[in-house]
């Protein structure tokens, strides 16, 4: 049964690896503030949560559980039992996949459960076994440290995933092919999935901000404010990101339907020239006795003549109509640059009224003192 088991005892000392026993005489002391990590979760883990904590069974079946549950917060009797949801970095998937923290809240304890390694409760044990910061506050905070920390780990997924929209973008016009479709579908799939889990853990977190549950001390709820604004930003970022997938998937298949545009043009290029010269040719290929032009002298080079008349003006045809662009120059206009001009922008403006003033000011002390005083009499008046 892996955890590992960090206690703050009241006169400010740290004690690091518990035993299952040192961790029932400090969960029933009710002082301290006591720290139990609980990964790989077994059957026989839901017990020790059972019967050392005597947590809620449907809350140690949820731990258990290797289906994801969604993000929520439950009270049961004097401790909350709260479900977060981040990144799983632990498989290599083309896909995202997301992961579970399970958390009990209590007075004067935080028992932490999950299935997958997570870097985000690693990181919080690095920091208490150097200093012990994270405990030197309060249950509530050292949860905070936990989904905070959980939550900024989504952010690398987030800019890798703006990454590959930004590469999709740039190639899916360029060149149309099936590896894009399956990127852009692969990209979808992981908004999706991260849309999923963050939009019911914001109301979580919204509601532990709010002051609904005693647990959390009124200090504390502007630090889980501030993982609903995270969660506010993550959640704009991956709808902008579903945005842009499907603008993506709309410019691949408009590539895709241009380039095979081209492709019947060729083809109706071609069987347009080739149709006339195929019946004539069909009509001198019939093997009938009597067919007068084929006693002629000439017939095979007017034959030849024909056909080559033939396709020479419907090339010329289709060239006309810009259907063949051989020897044309495809007049491109440029697309002006994005610039905003400077004389608009009211900063500028206010610095060119001031210039004006000055030059007005500088004419009227050339004019001489009589100039100068008349213009005084003048604005007097």
């Amino acid at each position: 049964m892996p955890f590992k088991a960090y206690y703050l005892t009241p006169e400010g000392h740290l004690q690091q690896g518990l035993t299952e026993g040192a961790v029932r005489i400090a969960f029933e002391s009710k002082v301290g503030l006591l720290w139990v990590d609980v990964s790989e979760t077994t059957p026989k883990d839901g017990e020790f949560l059972e019967q050392v904590f005597h947590f809620h069974p449907l809350a140690v079946e949820d731990c258990v559980t290797p289906q994801l549950v969604p993000p929520k917060v439950e009270q049961y009797g004097d401790h909350l039992f709260i479900v977060t949801h981040g990144i799983n970095y632990t498989t290599s998937s083309e896909v995202v996949e997301t992961t579970e923290l399970d958390l009990f809240l209590g007075p004067s304890f935080v028992i932490s459960n999950h299935n997958l390694y997570l870097h985000s409760v690693d990181a919080v044990q690095s920091l208490v076994e150097e200093s012990g910061a994270p405990m030197r506050r309060s249950a509530d905070f050292l949860a905070y440290d936990l989904i905070d920390t959980l939550v900024r780990n989504v952010l690398p997924t987030i800019e890798k995933m703006e990454d590959v929209a930004d590469e999709i973008e740039d190639q899916a016009l360029q060149s149309p092919q099936s590896a894009y479709l399956e990127a852009i579908l692969r990209l979808k799939r992981s908004t999706h999935r991260i849309h999923r889990v963050i939009a019911p853990q914001r109301e979580l977190v919204s509601r532990l901000s709010r002051g609904e549950f005693p647990l959390v001390r009124p200090e504390a709820l502007a630090f889980y404010r501030d993982i609903a604004d995270h969660l506010v930003w993550i959640e704009d970022m991956n709808l902008s990101l579903a945005s842009r997938t499907d603008t993506a998937l709309f410019i691949y298949l408009l590539a895709a339907s241009n380039r095979q545009n081209e492709t019947m043009k060729t083809i109706a290029i071609v069987a347009a020239v080739f149709l006339p010269m195929t019946v004539i040719t069909g009509i001198y290929g019939m093997n009938f006795e009597h067919m007068p032009e084929l006693k002629w002298r000439w017939g095979y080079f007017a034959v030849l003549g024909v056909l080559a008349t033939i396709a020479g003006a419907t090339l010329w045809w289709f060239w006309a109509r810009q259907w063949i662009l051989w020897g044309r120059k495809e007049a491109v206009r440029r697309i002006t640059p994005f610039a905003v001009e400077t004389e608009r922008l009211l900063g500028q403006v206010i610095r060119l009224s001031r210039r004006r003033m000055l030059s007005q000011e500088g004419r009227k002390s050339a004019r001489g003192p009589h100039s100068a005083g008349q213009a005084t009499i003048d604005n007097r008046h």
